[in-house]
């Protein structure tokens, strides 16, 4: 099952490991929106970049993620960015990451694009897990700082 955006807020909204830091209703910057969607977030990336005709660079979020053990996170495409020709790794976040996304982004368009730090630049979709898994994430980027890896 997919997260709601009233599941996800409640998510973002607990004192203690809230999901999403800094966490914001629906925005705009830059001409984007960010944050809180129907049934996913918005997040940003944190640098700002320039990507050519076949670049590919990695960049990380302005939002920490802290995923509970019953919930997984999966990164899509932002389609004003599709449309645009840039292609994000849809990379999943197992249950219990914490720490900062890195973000794969590929430049598959014709154009040159320049893309401001806080730009929203792709969405986390949440799933809830039928339980809490036995084994929640503990590989190499637990606790990522922020900063592409």
């Amino acid at each position: 099952m997919v997260l709601s955006s009233q599941s996800i807020r409640k998510l973002a909204d607990r004192a203690e490991h809230p999901m999403v830091t800094p966490f914001s209703e629906r925005k705009q910057a830059h001409g984007l929106s960010f944050g809180l969607g129907p049934a996913g977030y918005d997040f940003r990336i944190a640098e700002s970049v320039t990507l050519r005709p076949g670049d590919f660079l990695k960049v990380s979020t302005v939002e920490r993620f802290e995923i509970p053990d019953n919930i997984q996170g999966e990164m899509k495409d932002k389609s004003t960015w599709a449309r645009r020709g840039l292609s994000i790794f849809n990379t999943v976040f197992d249950p219990g990451f914490r720490g900062f996304a890195t973000v794969e982004l590929k430049n598959n368009g014709l154009y040159t694009l320049e893309i401001e730090a806080g730009t929203g630049i792709g969405q986390m979709v949440f799933h809830l897990l039928d339980e809490a898994t036995e084994h929640p994430y503990n590989g190499k980027f637990q606790d990522q700082p922020r900063g592409p890896q």
